[in-house]
């Protein structure tokens, strides 16, 4: 039987799918905020706060570090207790962690604090998505991952600009409160309409979950040791050195005994087995390396638009709003059509537009004009929406409902572990690159930015291991009711069923 390529018949999306979709993004735009709105405050804290640069950067570390030990936690969690009681609980984690910070009477306390929001975030991310794509039952992902989406995608639009807002005219401890109403209202509407309480008792077994402590022994420092040694990458302006060495090859030690032990284990704390399906991986390491290309970008831009530019931080701030007004634009033609064309297709074309649009700031100076440059930032912006959606998709296709949660996990973490590598990275070569240059630190931001146009056509080939677009094989007689479909370079696509 020959399967010709056809492009799916437009389906309306579930208005229940829908609803639930709008209820946890409330929540989730709590962490996205709050990420992008203390990543700008840094420095204010510091001074407030009488503390030196290298200590308040545990402000951010300590954060990371939360995050890595929770995110593993999602997949037992929502086995255990069910999708809604997590939800709650994590939320009213994050909401206690934001109210302690804004009452931190101590540098130590708002970093303890810090700690806690990134124990309950960390559990919403992964979480968030996990439930919405589990709604869905694997129908019309593409048009559905613009709702995932629009958290990552509003946040840097706004986030900077409240950032600067409160930091030139309030205290900073307003900061912490933007994310109260989003919890607080979160907490209300999963309590009174979120219907997805049922815990998964197909992966977990008749006898009920157990927590797998081994794998999380392994896993939650690992993950975290591996971020640490990321993150004083960047602070120590490069990687040779006992802080960031010592902790990477600890962390990685400890994700190599994971992988073994979960290789050997029947039901671990998080089933890589998944990265032996191309789209997974292809999925993951698409994640990993965009980190490079976005998030190592996001460094760079502000500290350009102030170093070189001589803008403030509230005017930096507002000078990047082009570049998120170009990611919510992405989401009108980015999600229908990875339903049409598939993940490759879209991501490679997001990436190529990333970087195409990267190369006039390696070329920009002083006073480059302005409205030029923020013409660029809108294309980089749709470019960086675009390749958000499909990578995201693409690590959810094919999969059984009680395989998600964990191909949440992976494809996050590597997410989470390439951003703060493309950091740290980006990092290390602006601080080197400026030391070169200390008279005209204009060259030394050229430089950084090839760089990361660079790193940004890098994952353009790597985006070519994405999934393409599906095939509905060709029905013949007595064979009408057959509705089975297969994406071209990857296994059969299984609807994701409901128990």
């Amino acid at each position: 039987m020959e399967a010709i390529p056809v492009r799916p018949a437009a389906q309306k999306l579930d208005p229940g799918v829908v609803k639930t979709a709008l209820i946890l993004i409330v929540g989730a735009m709590a962490v996205v905020f709050d990420t992008t709105i203390v990543s700008i405050a840094l420095d204010t804290l510091s001074v407030k706060l009488n503390t030196s640069v290298t200590t308040i950067q545990w402000v951010t570390t300590g954060y990371l570090l939360a995050l890595g030990i929770a995110v593993p936690l999602s997949t037992w969690g929502l086995q255990r207790f069910g999708g809604r009681r997590l939800w709650i609980f994590s939320l009213a984690v994050f909401l206690a962690g934001s109210v302690g910070c804004s009452l931190a009477w101590s540098v130590g306390s708002l970093i303890s604090w810090r700690v806690v929001q990134g124990l309950g975030g960390g559990l919403m991310l992964p979480l968030m998505t996990t439930l919405i794509f589990q709604s869905a039952g694997g129908k019309g992902l593409g048009r559905l991952v613009t709702y995932v989406a629009l958290p990552v995608l509003l946040g840097p639009v706004l986030g900077p600009v409240i950032g600067g807002v409160i930091l030139t005219h309030l205290s900073w401890r307003f900061m912490f409160w933007v994310n109260v109403p989003f919890c607080a209202v979160g907490i209300l509407l999963a309590w009174r309409h979120l219907h997805i309480d049922t815990p998964d008792r197909k992966a977990a077994g008749a006898a009920g979950p157990r927590l797998d402590i081994a794998g999380l022994l392994l896993l939650a420092p690992g993950t975290s040791l591996v971020l640490l040694g990321l993150a004083n990458a960047g602070t120590a302006a490069g990687f040779a050195h006992p802080e960031v060495i010592v902790p990477l090859v600890l962390g990685v030690a400890l994700l190599a005994a994971f992988t073994n032990y979960a290789l050997r284990k029947s039901r671990p704390l998080v089933e890589v087995r998944l990265l032996a399906r191309r789209q997974v991986a292809a999925s993951s390491a698409v994640l990993f390396f965009s980190g490079f290309s976005l998030y190592g970008a996001m460094l760079l831009m502000p500290l350009y638009y102030q170093d070189v530019r001589g803008a403030t931080a509230l005017t930096a701030g507002v000078m990047l709003v082009p570049q998120g007004i170009g990611s919510l634009l992405s989401r009108i033609v980015a999600g229908s059509s990875i339903d049409r064309f598939g993940p490759r297709v879209i991501a490679l074309s997001g990436f190529a537009v990333v970087a195409a649009t990267t190369v006039p700031f390696a070329l920009a100076g002083p006073h480059t004009n302005e409205w030029l440059l923020a013409l660029w930032l809108v294309l980089r912006g749709f470019g960086l929406g675009a390749v958000t959606m499909p990578v995201m998709v693409a690590g959810y296709m094919g999969l059984e409902k009680h395989q998600i949660p964990h191909s949440s996990v992976l494809t996050r973490t590597a997410q989470q572990i390439g951003g703060s590598f493309g950091t740290a990275v980006l990092a290390v070569i602006l601080t080197s690159a400026l030391a070169s240059h200390t008279s005209t630190p204009v060259d030394a931001f050229h430089v950084a930015f090839w760089w990361s146009a660079g790193f940004s056509a890098v994952a353009v080939l790597l985006s070519l291991w994405l999934p393409g677009a599906q095939r509905e094989p060709r029905t013949g007689p007595g064979e009408a009711g057959s509705r089975s479909a297969e994406h071209l370079d990857g296994p059969p696509t299984a609807p994701v069923r409901t128990p």
